[in-house]
């Protein structure tokens, strides 16, 4: 029976980072075998972990939602300022963490999970999956701006990565962009934007990786299909081969 530090174990299930797991169980929220945990405690998948009350491990149920994220929703498990988070909306007596994030004012696609295998695939720091965006802006865009969104701008953590971007319509007062990055930056559209001069209206998540939002109405989630779970997991693999 495989034992681990309840910190790293934690960890790999998705729930927090080392960091944040280690303040969890400091603070008092999380229980081994109907006892308070301890920092470095040893634990392994025969005991009963919980989170908040909420049990935790790799033998429970897996289970993989997509929502689409209204603004003004933060992408938390649970926020000090008492915020509605996305894991409010979708309710679910068994815990589930949001992968990765979008910030309180942006909307569109965000996947919630107990699997910490994929959400490890989805957001690891050198094989990014594709994350695509439709930015809705005010006025025009230039050529040059548009070229420089496709080759990198230079931000205050460095130059970003090549995007794809192309122009999705152009009204005489506002255009809208379809922007998909292969990278995580914090912020990084409305970073990228900001830094063109452009002034953002909205911004949308529209697909993760072979995954998109379609129809899906807004503030609704709905679980995914085991073959959408396959494709994301395959997809993750087979850009980390590629890189």
């Amino acid at each position: 029976m495989k034992q681990e530090n309840i910190n790293k174990y934690l960890a790999s299930l998705g729930v927090a980072s080392r960091r944040k797991a280690a303040s969890l169980v400091e603070d008092g929220r999380v229980m081994v075998n109907q006892k308070k945990a301890s920092v470095g405690q040893l634990v392994s998948d025969q005991d009963e972990i919980l989170v908040d009350n909420q049990r935790v491990g790799r033998n429970i149920k897996l289970i993989y939602l997509m929502l689409n994220k209204p603004k003004g929703v933060v992408s938390t498990v649970a926020d000090e300022h008492e915020r509605l988070t996305v894991v409010d909306l979708v309710n679910l007596p068994i815990r589930v963490y949001p992968v990765g994030r979008l910030d309180q004012n942006t909307q569109g696609l965000i996947l919630l999970t107990n699997d910490g295998d994929l959400a490890n695939l989805l957001t690891h720091p050198k094989f990014e999956v594709p994350k695509t965006y439709q930015a809705l802006i005010l006025g025009n865009i230039e050529p040059d701006q548009l070229n420089k969104l496709r080759v990198g701008v230079y931000l205050k953590d460095g130059r970003t990565a090549p995007a794809q971007v192309e122009i999705l319509t152009e009204e005489s007062h506002t255009t809208l962009l379809q922007i998909t990055l292969y990278e995580g930056k914090n912020r990084q559209v409305r970073r990228m934007l900001g830094s063109l001069g452009l002034n953002l209206l909205n911004l949308k998540r529209v697909a993760i990786g072979s995954l998109s939002l379609d129809s899906l109405a807004e503030g609704k989630f709905r679980r995914l299909t085991a073959t959408e779970v396959a494709n994301l997991r395959n997809y993750s693999l087979q850009q980390s081969i590629a890189f």
